[in-house]
Formats: C-alpha cells, structure tokens, sequence
C-alpha cells in the first residue's frame, strides 16, 4: 500500500482545469509550467486524443489531502524520494554520519581532559 505522501494526487491548491498537471508537476517535482507546455504539445503532436485521457486522470485520481499542503520542505523531500530513492538513502545516511562525526567531537571535548575546562569548574564552585 503507498504512503499518502507517494501517491498521485489532483492538485486543486494550483490548478487551472481539474489539477491533473499540477498533480502530475507536484508528484514528479517538475515545474508545474513545463508539465502544462509538455500536455499541450502533446495535444497537439497526437491531434487532440491526450484530451480524453486528461478528463479520464482528472476523474479516476483523488483529490490532494489538505494536510499534504503543510510542510514545503517535506513535499521536495518526498519528491526526492519518488524520484530516486537510493540517492535519497545516501545522502540521509551522509547526513547521519556527519552528526555522529561532530556528537563523537563534542564528547571527546567534553570527556578528554581539558584543564582549562576544570578550572573553569572549579572556580564556579
């Protein structure tokens, strides 16, 4: 089952007919401009047949949660996501040793001895 955050939606917040490129734009985290300049080419390259398609998208797919709308930091990651998920894991995985890189620093700081931190200790007693 797909998370709600993987899933197509129509995306009614940006749209300009029923949402379905805005959807397609926000799901693939392409401009929403290149999406719509790309259908209409397509509408015209195949003779006005995506026209069709396009009302039967704008039927089947359901309407975008409101609580998706939130977080505009958290919907780029979730199009990372989509968009290639090894790269995703990398680079959090990345992130994650850069953290224990500086925690590992601060506790060796903290535990090794440093008498300029004892004095410091100790006079504030």
């Amino acid at each position: 089952m797909n998370s709600p955050r993987t899933t197509l939606y129509r995306d009614k917040q940006n749209a300009k007919l029923m949402g379905v490129c805005s959807g397609i734009a926000d799901y693939t985290g392409v401009n929403v401009f290149w999406v719509r300049l790309g259908v209409l080419g397509l509408t015209f390259m195949s003779g006005g047949s995506t026209i069709p398609f396009y009302f039967i998208a704008g039927l089947l797919l359901n309407k975008k949660p409101a609580h998706l709308y939130v977080d505009h930091e958290e919907q780029t990651y979730w199009q990372r996501v989509r968009q290639n998920p090894k790269r995703t894991a990398r680079e959090i995985r990345a992130r994650m040793k850069d953290v224990d890189r500086r925690l590992a620093e601060v506790e060796t700081f903290y535990v090794s001895s440093n008498p300029r931190l004892t004095a410091e200790i100790e006079r504030l007693r």
